[in-house]
């Protein structure tokens, strides 16, 4: 059994969909990659630099809602 010819929405290579690709069904193989940052793979780490640009995100929020005029 054949499997699908499909093109990638990303750089519109032609790619064969087959059950163990990983990634997006709609990306070639190589799009798919996840794109790296440079930090290697700590989910910790990643997570606390998150939290912290969360934090800092609500604090603009905060400010930027409730400040009084003067």
């Amino acid at each position: 059994m054949a499997f699908p010819i499909k093109v990638c929405s990303v750089c519109g290579e032609e790619f064969e969909l087959t059950p163990d690709k990983p990634g997006f069904a709609n990306r070639c193989p190589d799009c798919s990659q996840p794109e790296g940052d440079g930090s290697g793979t700590n989910p910790a780490a990643a997570a606390e630099r998150n939290a912290e640009l969360n934090q800092a995100r609500r604090q603009a929020m905060r400010d930027l809602l409730y400040r009084k005029d003067r």
